[in-house]
């Protein structure tokens, strides 16, 4: 890509402060623009020498994925040394927790609002509502002691009984 071509090195390369010889195990993935910083990371977490050496061991056609993969982690490492793409991850996990005890709140609201406009008022009982808002406090509960404290589905669940108390 960069060597041969007569543009200079390619970033790793550059970054490494050498010669980009033809046939660079580099060069075909890390251009002489952003390359530099990807290698950056990926040097600094596994080392030039661990890379090439992965990449020599991968058949060509799976280089890219490799490359893209190690690039990946590597700048999640430099940027959350300890947890690195599993503190991503494990974020994204939470978000769909969240997000799934809520449509499961909202869709047993609507549920139950559904049912009130059918039929007559009936005596005080547990209503849907009711179970539905405890089943989301327990699902609040968990998610906030298993997950991340800072989410609160209580909060966002008494904030939607709002807006649907208020829309009716």
């Amino acid at each position: 890509m960069s060597n041969g071509s007569g543009t200079g090195p390619c970033g790793a390369c550059k970054f490494l402060r050498r010669k980009c010889v033809k046939g660079c195990i580099f060069a075909p993935y890390f251009d002489s623009e952003q390359g530099m910083a990807h290698f950056a990371a990926v040097h600094k977490v596994f080392g030039a020498s661990n890379a090439s050496k992965l990449l020599l061991t991968i058949p060509p056609n799976k280089r890219l994925e490799t490359v893209v993969t190690l690039c990946y982690e590597a700048l999640a490492r430099v940027r959350d040394p300890v947890y690195g793409c599993v503190g991503h991850i494990f974020s994204l996990q939470q978000q769909a927790v969240t997000l799934q005890a809520e449509l499961a709140y909202v869709q047993a609201r609507i549920s139950t609002l559904q049912h009130h406009q059918h039929l007559p008022m009936p005596p005080p009982t547990p209503s849907q509502t009711d179970v539905a808002a405890a089943c989301c406090c327990n699902l609040a509960s968990l998610v906030c002691t298993t997950m991340d404290p800072s989410i609160d589905i209580t909060d966002l669940c008494n904030v939607l009984d709002q807006q649907l108390d208020n829309s009716m």
